[in-house]
């Protein structure tokens, strides 16, 4: 997978975890998403549910505190500087912003490779006691008529 072929915006298609063989839609069955890579070298995901409870209000803090954690819950975003092992097929997400505060100043890994027009990326994900969940996304790029 070359660095260049990465570059533009991407929608999801599938977001799965799958762990001893059970598989879990971690966004729900249709999740929504968009990444996107540019030439100078930064990206930026936004993930979320499609049953996200609206707020009481349309503004910034207007719903209430169960809303906003649910909110919360059914979204992922980060966004900063990316690098390509092109021969490996590795992409580094290089975490600047995120809704998960433990990411920021970290690194996202994932394996990725082209499969037709799908851009699918892999992570493996160890938890605290050591089971591990494989983190599969499959992107397209957008059609034209959108």
């Amino acid at each position: 997978m070359r660095r260049d072929d990465l570059l533009g915006a991407w929608h999801l298609e599938s977001y799965t975890a799958e762990s001893d063989g059970a598989v879990d839609e971690p966004l729900g069955p249709r999740p929504l998403g968009i990444i996107m890579y540019t030439a100078d070298g930064y990206m930026s995901a936004q993930l979320m549910r499609r049953d996200r409870p609206a707020y009481d209000r349309a503004v910034t803090g207007g719903g209430t505190a169960e809303q906003m954690a649910t909110a919360a819950s059914g979204y992922l975003c980060y966004s900063g500087p990316f690098t390509v092992d092109e021969a490996a097929g590795v992409v580094s997400h290089h975490v600047e912003v995120s809704l998960l505060p433990n990411w920021v100043g970290g690194t996202q890994v994932r394996h990725g490779r082209l499969e037709g027009d799908a851009l699918v990326l892999r992570a493996e994900v160890t938890s605290r006691g050591g089971a591990s969940t494989a983190h599969v996304l499959t992107w397209r790029r957008p059609s034209r008529d959108n």
